[in-house]
């Protein structure tokens, strides 16, 4: 059974590579590949960051009720994880998805298109993964 102690399997590392060259639909996309395969509790990883990809993506597309609503359910799904999961940092990304998640309440909807894309967290890979 697949665990968050296991090294991250190959799409894993692709849809995060996606997620951090901002490619947010494409992580979606393979990322859902890896959710629907696995049965075994880490399918919340993947289902947290396909989630947290696509709130970032409909910020992109000026969606605040899509953006907030996809963040808020992807946080909630990351954070009852392990600070590290298959050797993403999930602690840092819920910080940081958090913060994101604060300034586009802040901002409401009038005003989506000021979000500072510079608060759209980096997923990181430990230093033992070869990404």
């Amino acid at each position: 059974m697949t665990d968050c102690g296991d090294p991250p399997p190959p799409l894993l590392v692709q849809g995060v590579d996606e997620f951090n060259r901002g490619e947010f639909f494409e992580c979606h996309e393979t990322l859902e590949l890896l959710w629907k395969s696995e049965r075994a509790p880490v399918r919340e990883l993947y289902q947290g960051i396909i989630q947290i990809a696509a709130g970032f993506h409909h910020v992109g597309h000026g969606n605040h009720r899509g953006a907030v609503t996809l963040l808020e359910r992807g946080l909630a799904r990351l954070r009852p994880l392990p600070a590290e999961c298959q050797g993403v940092a999930v602690g840092e990304l819920v910080q940081s998805a958090d913060r994101a998640l604060l300034q586009l309440v802040r901002l409401g909807p009038e005003r989506i298109r000021s979000f500072d894309r510079r608060l759209i967290p980096a997923l990181r890979i430990g230093p033992h993964v070869d990404a």
